[in-house]
């Protein structure tokens, strides 16, 4: 079913160029904010979700025949990989934002880099994954809920209309209960890892993505100073960063007929151990007081 003023419903899909988790992750140097390395980098796996999400509305609530389901990333123009995956599994046009003045941007700063792009593009409703696979902040729905004013439904592991078309229906659950959401459109989603299994491109929809169209936009084109947004713009800086330290083997102990005393010593060395004052007293040295009146 359509919207209710008639036209198909369009759906704006955030995508994400993260590193390939395939692969070891590396830091830059301090004066680029120790930025991870994007050479080898996919489709965030959690945005799959998302665009699943997305194109299932859009079949469900279109015209029967062209899809209004858009792909929406930012990043350097390395990051078309990203956009581009996103058309081979079915979205129809592709949207990159993509500007010298954006490295750096933390999350507050990329979340009024998208605000803007979604103004321009003017969806029915916004559909991104739970998190990104590299910062994994979670924020960014909210933060653009909020700038653009409209209801946000997140964490959603189904979404449908209603028959009206005009209010978005999502679960939530959790572990120990079930939350049934409705929000007004245009609204701002992001669905979990537990939505349906994302579908994977065919030969002939990887062909066909070569013919739909790909857009990039600067900061110009959004009407955005890029005072407010990378490093001079973001409201956190990184002061320290490192790689996380190689785990060191633990200790095997051998039961040799006295793996036992091995262990206690090994509890014990640790402070894993009861204190003297705090243990039972054995069997053998526990005094018992009679009753009185015994």
């Amino acid at each position: 079913m359509p919207t209710t003023d008639g036209t198909p419903l369009k759906v704006l899909v955030l995508v994400k160029y993260t590193p390939d988790p395939q692969f070891p992750r590396s830091l830059g140097p301090a004066d680029e904010d120790y930025r991870l390395d994007r050479s080898e980098s996919v489709l965030s796996e959690l945005d799959e979700y998302a665009l699943e999400a997305g194109l299932r509305l859009a079949e469900a609530h279109g015209d029967g025949k062209d899809l209004q389901v858009t792909a929406l990333s930012m990043g350097p123009s390395a990051a078309s990989a990203a956009v581009k995956k996103a058309l081979q599994i079915g979205a129809s046009a592709g949207v990159l934002v993509s500007d010298d003045a954006l490295p750096g941007s933390d999350a507050q700063a990329t979340s009024v880099v998208l605000a803007a792009a979604v103004r321009r593009l003017a969806p029915d409703v916004v559909i991104t994954g739970m998190a990104s696979t590299d910062a994994e902040t979670g924020v960014i729905p909210s933060m653009l809920a909020a700038r653009l004013g409209w209801a946000q439904l997140t964490l959603a592991d189904q979404l449908e209309l209603d028959a009206s078309g005009a209010r978005l229906r999502g679960r939530r659950s959790t572990a120990t209960h079930v939350d049934d959401l409705e929000v007004d459109l245009p609204a701002v989603v992001s669905v979990t890892d537990q939505y349906t299994q994302p579908r994977y491109p065919n030969f002939k929809a990887i062909m066909a993505a070569r013919k739909k169209p790909l857009d990039t936009l600067s900061l110009q084109d959004l009407g955005l100073d890029a005072a407010g947004v990378g490093r001079s713009g973001s409201a956190t800086t990184v002061v320290e960063a490192g790689t996380v330290p190689t785990r060191q083997g633990g200790r095997t102990i051998v039961d040799d007929g006295e793996a036992g005393l091995a262990l206690v010593d090994f509890l014990d060395q640790r402070g894993l151990l009861p204190s003297a004052a705090t243990r039972m007293p054995s069997a053998a040295t526990r005094t018992i007081e009679p009753e009185q009146g015994a």
